[in-house]
């Protein structure tokens, strides 16, 4: 028997299946080390396995999303779960670090093919009923990022780490198989033409030459840098500059993964109450750009009490969760049926644009202050809330004023 769309449970396999790639980064970062004494290598060596889950990551969504539109999103989701179980069995059985680097990249690549949660959504509902249904997966995505790290702490401490791709094997093979026997097809619209690479090339142009898509997706890729930016600065900051114990940081991440899901709900009730998409994504984009601005000021002046600075986060990690259901509403909303891709294209969008934001934070901390983190995010929100204001929000009005006049005139 199928899950009925409009249940809880729906929105748990949803948020289960979104959280897969936050799960497969989280929850290995505390067995960096004990990876490497085991491969004798350094830990450094071993971060080289995020970048190649991350680089799969951000690139097999691009193949996915043309796949899903064309042949449905659940044969897409079964053989990336496959792959990310058979990848994660090979990764815990690596006994090299150039094995467990291949594995971690196929593992990435399957763990990207549940980027079509999106489009799944985006088949189903519209409006605010998407958008509260992207508000409750962001929930449970960082769910998944606060208890990810803990859990792997667990899991090396009692058993090593293999027993961590143990884990994520289990996990990728129990939802392979609700979505093979509980998860019914969601893809209702036609055919979007033959799945050839002219094809899907012109699917990808209509997404990036779109009015309106193109403007949010945008939008999504600065505060997505925004929240890159803080990951990586935040622990180098708070860890390396002010000397935190790591479990001290530990808390501080909890706490604004905790923000961003309080904004993520808060948006899903806003949407119930009659709020605006417009008015919740405006609100969560000057909170970010706000707070960023603000810590950048600190920073300046030589003043970075933690207490303060991690307030200053946790505001806009509450923004981001605020402003990000409605960003992805948008996106999805005027291109239905190739919502595959347009849900590939922002997300690897978005991760290219952390990933160049994380590299600026990290290539030019200073050792000593939070400088490159809250420029970084400064620049990044301030980014999100221009092209928000400037751009996509007058496209999108002018898109509904051409649609309203040409249905007055067709009658």
């Amino acid at each position: 028997m199928r899950i009925e769309p409009h249940t809880f449970s729906f929105t748990l396999l949803l948020g289960l299946l979104a959280a897969v790639p936050y799960f497969g980064i989280d929850i290995n970062l505390p067995a960096l080390g004990a990876t490497g004494t085991t491969l004798g290598v350094n830990a450094s060596d071993v971060g080289l396995t995020m970048s190649a889950f991350m680089l799969s990551l951000a690139t097999a969504p691009l193949v996915y999303g043309p796949v899903s539109d064309r042949l449905g999103r659940k044969p897409v989701l079964a053989f990336g779960l496959t792959l990310f179980v058979a990848a994660s069995v090979g990764c815990a059985l690596s006994s090299s670090l150039a094995v467990l680097l291949l594995c971690r990249f196929v593992q990435g690549i399957g763990a990207a093919a549940t980027a079509t949660t999106f489009a799944i959504i985006r088949d189903l509902f519209d409006g605010d009923a998407a958008r509260g249904k992207i508000a409750s997966v962001m929930v449970a995505v960082n769910v998944a990022t606060v208890i990810a790290p803990t859990a792997g702490a667990a899991l090396l401490a009692v058993s090593g780490w293999q027993s961590i791709y143990a884990t994520q094997a289990a996990t990728g093979a129990m939802l392979l198989v609700v979505v093979m026997f509980r998860f019914a097809e969601t893809t209702t619209i036609a055919s979007s033409g033959p799945l050839v690479p002219s094809a899907v090339i012109e699917n990808y142009r209509r997404v990036l030459t779109h009015p309106v898509s193109l403007p949010y997706i945008l939008v999504g890729a600065a505060a997505g840098a925004t929240a890159f930016a803080y990951v990586t600065g935040a622990s180098l900051f708070f860890v390396g500059a002010v000397g935190l114990r790591p479990e001290q940081y530990g808390l501080i991440f909890s706490a604004c993964s905790a923000a961003v899901m309080a904004g993520s709900f808060l948006d899903g009730q806003l949407g119930r109450r009659g709020i605006s998409s417009g008015r919740a994504l405006t609100i969560g984009l000057v909170l970010s750009s706000a707070a960023s601005v603000v810590l950048l000021a600190m920073t300046l002046s030589g003043w970075m009490a933690t207490a303060p600075a991690v307030a200053l986060l946790m505001t806009v990690a509450f923004g981001f969760g605020l402003s990000l259901p409605n960003v992805v509403s948008a996106t999805m909303q005027r291109l239905p049926e190739i919502a595959g891709a347009v849900s590939a294209a922002a997300g690897s969008i978005q991760l290219i644009s952390g990933a160049v934001s994380s590299a600026l934070v990290a290539v030019h901390f200073d050792g000593r202050t939070a400088l490159s983190m809250s420029a970084v995010m400064a620049a990044s929100s301030l980014l999100a809330l221009v092209l928000y204001l400037f751009v996509a929000r007058p496209a999108e009005r002018r898109l509904q004023t051409e649609l309203v006049n040409a249905a007055l005139a067709s009658h």
